[in-house]
């Protein structure tokens, strides 16, 4: 089901993804209000001066890898799903590559999924959403101040700061667009889109759950690894010889 504003209207106990502070929900339930226009959009606070994360990538990791598809563009767009209904369920932790982003000297393994098991680890890919370098929004949830805290620095972020992904199929770059200080019930900030963006949700201000952050980035390259590029030949070369 899709992830969309109506998926959060209702329903007793339907809880977000924690964020920075104990189990409290990255997004509530209830209705999710519109997109605000850009006059309204908040700047984030000054910079911190708060020491930043070290680099936290797994040399090789014991955690399993999942390579993901390359895209195909006759596809509908990204479905994403709604936040679990148990965000302490211990599931599977599978690390999907790598985030950095180099003008707040940040590196760390990314993994799939939106449960605390999970993005206690590090950033968090909402499945349904977007994976970096497809069409639609690829959206990362992830720790402000807890654990390995890979998005401390949020706020630090400007115009044109590259976020890049290392993932199985080939390596993808992104540049910041802006940044916006949200409710925990804007969930427009997960809607998928008809051309490739990444999103990157915390917690906000630090050590409060009050609000949230986004940092919204359009795509700049893709950058296609061997096994990408070679299960590409091979899918036009059968193409060819279909034709023929």
């Amino acid at each position: 089901m899709s992830v969309g504003r109506r998926a959060f209207v209702g329903g007793a106990a339907v809880l977000g993804l924690a964020g920075a502070v104990g189990g409290r929900a990255l997004f509530a339930s209830g209705s999710a209000p519109s997109r605000p226009p850009a006059s309204a959009r908040t700047v984030p606070e000054p910079t911190s001066t708060t020491a930043r994360p070290q680099s936290q990538i797994s040399p090789a990791a014991p955690i399993e890898a999942i390579v993901p598809e390359v895209d195909d563009p006759s596809f509908d767009l990204p479905d994403p799903t709604r936040p679990p209904s148990d965000p302490y369920e211990d599931v599977a932790v599978r690390r999907l590559g790598t985030i950095a982003i180099p003008s707040i000297g940040l590196e760390h393994d990314v993994f799939e999924g939106v449960w605390l098991t999970v993005i206690d680890r590090g950033p968090g890919h909402w499945p349904g959403s977007a994976l970096p370098g497809q069409t639609g929004n690829s959206v990362f949830p992830g720790h402000r101040v807890t654990h390995s805290h890979p998005f401390l620095d949020l706020d630090r972020l400007g115009a044109g700061d590259e976020i890049r992904f290392s993932m199985g199929n080939g390596e993808f770059v992104y540049r910041v667009r802006e940044t916006l200080i949200v409710s925990p019930k804007d969930m427009w900030v997960v809607d998928q889109t008809t051309t490739p963006e990444v999103t990157l949700i915390a917690c906000h201000p630090k050590h409060s759950a009050r609000q949230r952050i986004v940092v919204k980035g359009d795509f700049v390259t893709a950058t296609p690894s061997a096994a990408a590029r070679a299960a590409a030949n091979t899918i036009a070369t059968a193409a060819g010889d279909l034709a023929l």
